[in-house]
C-alpha cells in the first residue's frame, strides 16, 4: 500500500514521465553508488497506453537498464547466470514487479550483495507469473537464475537441424511477450530499456546479439569456452533483445551492412542480399538518418518461425526468402523499415500493433518503389490489398478484429490479423498520401519519426499528431481523411485508396482464360515476376478437378518451383482439392520450413479435408513438430486440437 503522500506525488510523476523525466518522486540510485547514467526513455501514463500483457507497474518502479551475464548450456538447453537491473522508482516505492515465465530464481540481492525478499505470484494463462521483489531503497538488483526446461523464446537446435550438420545452434524470438522466459525484466514495449550482455558459449560457436558487438571474436572464458560482449545504448523495447549462437560466419555487404549465416549458406545469402546497403540509403532519403549504427542481418536455420524479425542492428531472417533472383527481398525492406517504425517509434502496447506493422508495411513499399520501380511497388501493394480483403472475409467486415486499434481479446499479444495490422495499416497511410499529396505526407511522416524517436506511441498519439501536423486546422481536409474511421471503426472506410487496376490486368485476363477452359500460357509465365505469379495462382478457381490441376503442375513445374512463396500458394490450392501428387512436395516443404506463415495454413488446409487430409496432417506433424519453434508448434497444436479425430 502506497503512502498518502506518494499518491499526490504520483500525479506529478505521471505528467513528468510523459515528458521523459520525473525528478521529485522518482529516484535512480539512493543506496547504490556508481550507477552509470544512461538514457531513460519516457513511458506513457495515459489509459490507452496501459499494457495488459505485463504485470509491471512502471509508474511506480520501472527497469531502465538490463545487464546480462549468462552461460549457454546446450546439453541442458538452458541459459544461466545473472541479470542486473537498474531501476527508476518513486520515493516511497519499495517493490518492483517483473514479468516471468518459468524462470528458476536462485537469489536476488541489491547492489551491495544483500539478499532481497521476492515472491512469484499466481500464473496467468499466456502471461506467466509476476515476480515481485521487495527492493526497499535499492535501485539496483541482481537476479541469479536459470531459464526453465521449457523456454518459449529460445530454440535449441541439434546439429542435424542445421545446414552444416556439425554443431548445435541457438536462436531466440522475443516478440511479443516471450523474452520473459529467459530475461527477468519488465517485458512491455512501452518500458524501453538500455542493455548490455556478456554471453559465454562452447567453442567454436559464435554468439551474436541485437546490439553493438564489443568482442567480435570472443575472449577466453575458461576451458573450451569463449565470452562475447554486447551493448545497446539506445533504450529499446525488451522484446528486441535477441540472441543467436552457432557455427556462423560474416560477410560484408557494404560500409555498414553485412550478413551472418552458416558457412554452407553464406554465398547464396550474400548474393540475395547484395542490395542491402542501397536499401538503407533509400530509406534514409525517404525518412531521415538510420540511427542504429550498423545494419546487419542473420539468415537463420529454417526453423525460425517468422519471415523476419527486426532486432536492432541485427535483423533475423528466414532462409525461405532466398529465391536466387532477389524477388522476395521485400522482406528485407520490411525489416529495415522497422528501424524507424517499430524500433525507433514503438507501439506502447499490443493493441496498437498497427503502429509498428502497418506503418512499416507502407514504408517497405516506398523503399521497393525507390529501388525497383513503381511497377513492382504497385503490384506488391495490390497483393497487400488482396491479403486485407481476405482477412475481412475471414473475420467479417463488421468484426472488431478489423479495426486498427484493437480492444479486448483482439488486442492481446497474439491478437490481430496480418491483413489488418499490416495491410489495412499500410493502406491507411497510402490513402493519406493520396489525399494530401506525397510531399506533404512525407514531411509529416518524417517529423513523426523525428519527434517520437526512441519513445513509445499509441493510436491516440498518432491521431493527435496527424491533426496537429498534417491537417493543421483544415476542416475540409479533416472531413476527407476520415481519421477516426480508419483507426477505430471496423471494415474499410469509404475513402480507401484502391490498387491500380492496371497493375495485374494482364494476369487477371490469363486467370479468366484458364478458368474458362483455356490452355496454360507457359511462355507468359516464364516472363512474369513473383508478384504476377502469386496473383495468378491465388486468383485461380478454388475448386478444380484433378485434370486441370495436373495440367498446371506439369506445365509450370509448380510442385518443384524454387520460390517458396509461389510454392506455398500452389500447395495450399492443390491440397484443398486433394491433389495427390502434391502430397509428397508438401511433406518435404513442411519438413524443411518452420515459418508459421507457411506451416500453419498448410496443416489447416489438410485438416479441413476430412479423413484424407487429417491422416496426412497428423502423420506429417508427428515427424516435423520437434523441428518447429514454439511459436509455430503452439499454433499448429491448437489447430490439431480443434479438429477431432473420427
Amino acid at each position: 500500500m502506497l503512502l498518502a503522500r506518494f499518491r499526490s506525488h504520483l500525479i506529478l510523476c505521471l505528467v513528468g514521465l510523459m515528458m521523459g523525466a520525473c525528478s521529485t518522486p522518482m529516484t535512480a540510485s539512493p543506496n547504490t553508488p556508481a550507477l552509470v547514467q544512461r538514457p531513460v526513455a519516457p513511458i506513457l501514463a495515459t489509459a490507452d497506453a496501459v499494457d495488459t500483457a505485463s504485470f509491471a507497474r512502471p509508474q511506480i518502479a520501472r527497469v531502465t537498464h538490463v545487464a546480462l551475464d549468462l552461460d549457454l548450456d546446450f546439453a541442458t538447453r538452458r541459459v544461466a547466470g545473472t541479470a542486473t537491473l537498474d531501476i527508476l522508482a518513486a520515493d516511497q516505492a519499495r517493490d518492483i514487479i517483473l514479468d516471468n515465465r518459468g524462470l528458476e530464481i536462485a537469489t536476488i540481492t541489491d547492489g551491495a550483495g544483500r539478499p532481497l525478499p521476492w515472491t512469484v505470484g499466481a500464473e496467468v494463462d499466456g502471461l506467466g507469473t509476476p515476480l515481485t521483489v521487495t527492493m526497499g531503497e535499492a535501485r539496483r538488483i541482481i537476479i541469479r537464475y536459470r531459464s526453465g526446461q521449457e523456454t518459449d523464446a529460445l530454440q535449441w537446435l541439434t546439429p542435424e537441424q542445421t545446414a552444416g550438420k556439425r554443431h548445435p545452434y541457438l536462436l531466440s524470438q522475443g516478440q511479443a511477450i516471450l523474452n520473459r522466459s529467459w530475461i527477468p525484466t519488465q517485458d512491455s514495449p512501452g518500458i524501453r530499456q538500455t542493455w548490455e550482455a556478456r554471453i559465454t558459449a562452447p567453442e567454436p560457436l559464435t554468439v551474436v546479439m541485437s546490439g553493438d558487438r564489443l568482442t567480435p571474436q570472443g575472449e577466453p572464458a575458461g576451458p573450451g569456452r569463449r565470452a562475447f560482449r554486447f551493448r545497446m545504448d539506445h533504450p529499446v523495447a525488451p522484446y528486441l533483445i535477441a540472441i543467436a549462437a552457432g557455427d556462423i560466419v560474416f560477410r560484408e555487404l557494404g560500409p555498414r551492412t553485412g550478413v551472418w549465416t552458416e558457412p554452407a549458406m553464406i554465398d547464396a545469402a550474400a548474393s540475395e542480399l547484395a542490395d542491402t546497403e542501397q536499401m538503407v540509403e533509400a530509406a534514409e532519403q525517404l525518412y531521415g538518418p538510420y540511427r542504429w549504427g550498423r545494419y546487419d542481418v542473420i539468415v537463420l536455420p529454417p526453423s525460425f518461425p517468422y519471415g523476419g524479425m527486426e532486432n536492432p542492428t541485427l535483423t533475423f531472417l528466414t532462409p525461405t526468402f532466398i529465391a536466387g533472383d532477389k524477388s522476395l527481398v521485400g522482406l528485407v525492406a520490411h525489416e529495415l523499415a522497422h528501424s524507424w517504425s517499430g524500433n525507433l517509434v514503438t507501439n506502447a502496447n499490443w493493441s496498437d500493433s498497427w503502429l509498428n506493422e502497418g506503418v512499416t508495411s507502407y514504408f517497405e513499399n516506398r523503399i521497393m518503389e525507390q529501388l525497383y520501380g513503381p511497377r513492382r511497388a504497385a503490384q506488391e501493394a495490390a497483393l497487400s490489398y488482396d491479403d486485407m480483403i481476405a482477412a475481412f472475409a475471414d473475420y467479417g467486415m463488421e468484426s472488431s478484429a478489423t479495426r486498427l486499434h484493437l480492444v479486448g481479446p483482439d488486442g492481446s499479444p497474439d491478437g490481430g490479423a496480418g491483413g489488418v495490422i499490416y495491410d489495412k495499416g499500410a493502406l491507411f497511410l497510402r490513402t493519406l498520401e493520396q489525399i494530401t499529396g506525397r510531399e506533404r505526407f512525407d514531411a509529416w511522416l518524417r517529423q513523426w519519426f523525428d519527434n517520437h524517436a526512441f519513445q513509445p506511441a499509441t493510436s491516440a498519439m498518432i491521431l493527435a499528431d496527424l491533426r496537429a501536423n498534417l491537417v493543421q486546422g483544415d476542416s475540409e481536409l479533416e472531413s476527407r481523411l476520415l481519421l477516426d474511421d480508419w483507426i477505430h471503426a471496423p471494415g474499410l472506410p469509404a475513402n480507401a485508396a484502391r490498387p491500380d487496376p492496371a497493375a495485374f490486368s494482364h494476369i487477371d485476363a490469363a486467370v479468366a482464360a484458364f478458368a474458362a477452359g483455356g490452355p496454360v500460357e507457359t511462355t507468359a509465365w516464364a516472363g512474369w515476376t513473383t508478384a504476377e505469379r502469386l496473383r495468378f495462382v491465388n486468383r485461380l478457381p478454388r475448386a478444380m478437378d484433378q485434370g486441370r490441376l495436373a495440367l498446371l503442375d506439369e506445365s509450370l513445374g509448380l510442385s518443384a518451383i524454387g520460390n517458396n512463396e509461389v510454392l506455398f500458394a500452389w500447395l495450399k490450392l492443390a491440397l484443398a482439392n486433394r491433389y495427390e501428387p502434391a502430397v509428397a512436395p508438401a511433406e518435404a516443404f513442411l519438413e524443411r520450413v518452420g515459418r508459421r506463415k507457411f506451416v500453419l495454413p498448410l496443416f489447416e488446409t489438410l485438416l479441413g479435408q476430412g479423413d484424407w487430409g487429417q491422416m496426412i496432417a497428423r502423420r506429417v506433424y508427428t515427424r516435423t513438430r520437434p523441428g518447429y519453434h514454439p511459436v509455430t508448434s503452439t499454433s499448429v497444436d491448437r489447430a490439431m486440437a480443434a479438429t477431432p479425430t473420427d
